[in-house]
C-alpha cells in the first residue's frame, strides 16, 4: 500500500519527538486535554521557549490540542507545518540584539529581512518579527528618527510581498536573561505606536506582548482597544516570572482574551510562556485558558 506524502510527514514529524517528553506526548495522545473549540483566538506556539520539547514534538501538540500555528521557526519547517494543516504565523528575523534604533545596523537588518520576507511570501507565513534595537546612549528623539527611517525603508518591500513586519515592543525593567532587556529602546506602546504612524505603512505594525505591556504599562486591555489597528500579533506568558499563564500570576487572561476577540482581531496569539511545571499538561492549560 502507498503512503502518501501528507502520512509521510506526518510519521517524521511525529517521529522526532524527543525521548524525554514522548511519554508526556502520549499522554496527551491517550485522550487527557483540552482541544480548543471557540474559535475566537487563532494560538500559535513559540517554540524557544518550550525546550526541550522540539518543533516536531510541538506540531503534533498542535494538531492535538486544536491550536493552528507554530511560530517564529525556520522556513525548514514550514513544508512539514503545512503539510500537517499548521501554519507559520510569524517568522523569525535579526534577532532583538540588533534593530534600527542604531544607523549603522539597518543595513544587515534590512538584508535579512528582505531575504525572510521573500520566504514568507513564498510560502504564505503573513508576518515577520522586527526589532529596535538598545539605546547605547542615544536619546529618545534621535533614536525615534532612526527607527522611524529604518522601517521606511523596508515597508515598500513589505507592502510589495503582503508581508507584514511586526515591531516587537519589550519590556527594559526586568533584569533577568530572556525576562527583561535593559536598555531596550522600544519599551514603551504609545511611542511604538507614534513610530507606526509615523512610517505610515499597513504592513509595519507592532507585536503586542501583553507580558512586556503589563511590566512597562499594565493597562493591557484598554491599550490594545487602543491601538487594535497597528496590531500585527500577540504574545502571552505570565507575571511575574514569564512562566504559566494560570493563577499562579497576577494577569487575568480571559478577559484580554475577549477584548481581543471583540476588536475583530484575525491575526494569532502566541504562547510565549516559560514552563516551570511539567510543559505538555501547562501548554494545554493555556490552550483552555485563551480559548474563550
Amino acid at each position: 500500500m502507498k503512503t502518501s506524502r501528507r502520512s509521510a510527514l506526518k510519521t517524521a514529524a511525529f517521529a522526532g519527538v524527543s525521548v524525554l517528553t514522548a511519554s508526556k506526548v502520549r499522554a496527551a495522545e491517550a485522550g487527557d486535554f483540552y482541544v480548543a473549540k471557540n474559535g475566537r483566538i487563532n494560538q500559535s506556539l513559540v517554540t524557544w521557549n518550550f525546550r526541550p520539547l522540539t518543533v516536531p514534538d510541538l506540531a503534533k501538540l498542535a494538531v492535538k490540542f486544536g491550536v493552528k500555528s507554530i511560530e517564529l521557526v525556520g522556513p525548514e519547517h514550514w513544508p512539514m507545518l503545512k503539510e500537517l494543516g499548521l501554519k507559520c504565523a510569524i517568522a523569525g528575523s535579526h534577532g532583538f540584539a540588533k534593530g534600527f534604533a542604531q544607523p549603522d545596523q539597518h543595513a544587515e537588518c534590512l538584508k535579512v529581512l528582505e531575504q525572510r520576507i521573500g520566504q514568507c511570501a513564498a510560502h504564505g507565513v503573513p508576518s515577520v518579527i522586527t526589532f529596535s534595537g538598545f539605546r547605547k546612549g542615544l536619546t529618545t528623539d534621535d533614536a525615534t528618527k532612526n527607527t522611524i527611517a529604518g522601517l521606511k525603508k523596508i515597508a515598500p518591500f513589505a507592502e510589495k510581498h503582503k508581508v507584514t513586519v511586526a515591531l516587537e515592543m519589550l519590556n527594559s525593567k526586568v533584569n533577568v536573561e530572556m525576562k527583561g532587556h535593559p536598555d531596550y529602546f522600544c519599551d514603551d506602546m504609545d511611542l511604538s505606536v507614534r513610530i507606526l504612524k509615523e512610517v505610515g505603512s499597513p504592513y509595519v505594525k507592532v507585536l503586542y506582548d501583553i507580558y512586556h505591556v503589563q511590566i512597562m504599562h499594565g493597562d493591557v486591555i484598554s491599550r490594545l482597544r487602543q491601538y487594535k489597528d497597528f496590531i500585527a500579533h500577540y504574545h502571552t506568558a505570565g507575571n511575574p516570572g514569564r512562566n504559566e499563564i494560570d493563577a499562579t500570576q497576577e494577569i487575568n487572561y480571559p478577559p484580554i482574551m475577549r477584548a481581543i476577540a471583540e476588536t475583530k482581531y484575525a491575526g494569532y496569539v502566541g504562547q510565549e510562556f516559560i514552563p516551570v511545571r511539567e510543559h505538555v499538561k501547562s501548554i494545554n492549560e493555556s490552550v483552555r485558558i485563551c480559548d474563550v
